[in-house]
């Protein structure tokens, strides 16, 4: 980034299954490549709706019906003026969430398609500053404040040049490299009685990142913006997270319900000094050792004050989209489940076949009061499962607000099982680096975006890249 140029971005938009259609705006060059060879020559423009489909022979074939004869392992859509975008139809958004649902998304910049695990992949290719545009627009509302629209452009920017620099430090190639699209399952495997798993967000090789929740929630130009983003783009342009030198991994969720997480405690056991834990409010370092299990549940069944505790629905609305409103609940929230409902339940998520369960017993927690290893004890087997999203994912049909919990036996019977089990949680998401509820409490209450940074990333600073 030496010549101060502002990179090019390729997010993974969808992946599932043979046929994609697409609907241009404006009229697009196609071009592709074919084992290897680029064919920039045989260049034809296209407009309106298309359809490209993976034949039998393992190649992409773009509107069979006029190039018949032409076939391809890469295809791509570029803009031939500004205005152009693209409609990509039936895109899943929310994957693994309890808010998952197929919408049409509308893009600038070039669309590209791929081959991968017998799917066409549809890649957006784009400058970072207009990625990120839409990236605060589709995590939060376009209306936000300006200071937490600001803040939300540096820790989006700093996390995306983090990860694009990734690959480049693994192997030397850039973005565009062939590989696995969807994150890779880190597990450590301690024998029958233990399984410790976590979700990657840096094991894309096709592309730099996908544009759903486990990378940066992307859906193009489809939620509105507003010129109060584009204020906060131009205002913080360039500006990154930096510590020791090193662009932060920044890291956000929901709301961390009071107490920030540590990184270690949701991924790779690295400590980042930036992402430990703080109390989220004004007296930071006032919080009790939610590592304790009497403290945690203290903790967990009271509503303490904190940043993210709020019910004031003008500062949720700048943060929460139309889907994310349907969770009503979340600072504090309760799940309640049958023994047969769990046992099932856990049966299907984990592939294991645990029996009746007789308890959910919190191994270890972080900072935040997650736990990062649960034993399942069920009248056929037992085994600790982690981490925290591994949790989450067991105890859902989608995921779990976070793992932040604890568990009531209700009706227990001769042998021990109880009939009902009721979860009682705190947060909504991993709990690491900024608390997007408490960023815009913090917003509302005056704080400027830098100071909004610096209270959820610990001793970080801000520079500029370019």
């Amino acid at each position: 980034m030496s010549d101060n140029k502002v990179p090019q971005v390729h997010v993974g938009v969808m992946s599932e299954g043979r046929l994609v259609q697409a609907t241009l705006n404006g009229r697009f060059a196609v071009w592709g490549i074919n084992d290897g060879k680029e064919f920039h020559n045989n260049i034809w423009e296209a407009y309106g709706t298309i359809m490209v489909i993976l034949g039998y022979d393992g190649k992409l074939h773009f509107d069979p019906d006029v190039f018949s004869s032409y076939w391809w392992d890469t295809l791509y859509f570029e803009p031939l003026s500004d205005d152009c975008s693209f409609v990509l139809h039936d895109v899943t958004i929310g994957v693994s969430f309890h808010w998952r649902r197929k919408e049409d998304q509308t893009f600038k910049g070039k669309l590209k398609l791929i081959i991968e695990n017998d799917s066409i992949v549809a890649i957006n290719v784009i400058g970072v500053e207009d990625y990120l545009e839409s990236v605060i627009s589709s995590e939060m509302s376009a209306n936000a404040s300006l200071e937490l629209l600001k803040a939300h452009a540096v820790i989006s920017r700093s996390w995306l040049l983090a990860q694009m620099r990734k690959p480049a430090a693994a192997d030397g190639q850039g973005s565009d490299v062939l590989g696995q699209a969807a994150p890779v399952v880190r597990s450590e495997d301690s024998g029958a009685d233990e399984l410790i798993r976590w979700w990657d967000r840096d094991d894309h090789v096709n592309f730099d990142v996908c544009a759903d929740d486990h990378c940066q929630r992307y859906q193009g130009i489809t939620r509105a913006t507003t010129p109060a983003v584009k204020q906060a783009i131009q205002a913080t342009w360039g500006q990154v997270l930096m510590y020791g030198g090193e662009l932060c991994d920044a890291r956000f969720s929901k709301a961390c319900g009071g107490v920030m997480e540590q990184y270690e405690n949701c991924w790779d056991d690295h400590r980042h000094p930036y992402l430990v834990a703080r109390r989220d409010g004004d007296d930071e370092a006032n919080f009790p050792d939610l590592t304790r299990e009497d403290a945690a549940e203290e903790w967990i069944l009271t509503a303490p004050k904190a940043f993210c505790n709020t019910a004031d629905k003008e500062i949720l609305s700048q943060v929460l989209n139309d889907y994310d409103q349907e969770t009503a609940d979340f600072y504090r929230w309760r799940v309640e489940y049958t023994q047969e409902q769990l046992a099932d339940l856990i049966h299907r998520r984990t592939g294991d076949d645990y029996g009746r369960i007789r308890d959910l017993q919190p191994v270890a927690r972080g900072t935040s009061g997650r736990l990062y290893k649960m034993k399942i004890v069920g009248e056929k087997m037992s085994k600790v499962i982690g981490k925290e999203l591994a949790i989450r994912y067991a105890l859902s049909e989608s995921a779990l607000y976070s793992s932040a919990f604890v568990v009531e036996h209700h009706d227990i019977d001769a042998d021990g099982y109880p009939a009902k089990f009721v979860l009682r949680g705190a947060g909504w998401g991993h709990g690491v680096g900024l608390c997007q509820i408490g960023a815009a409490v913090m917003g509302a209450k005056g704080y400027n975006y830098k100071q909004i940074l610096l209270h959820y990333f610990a001793g970080a600073t801000i520079e500029k890249e370019y």
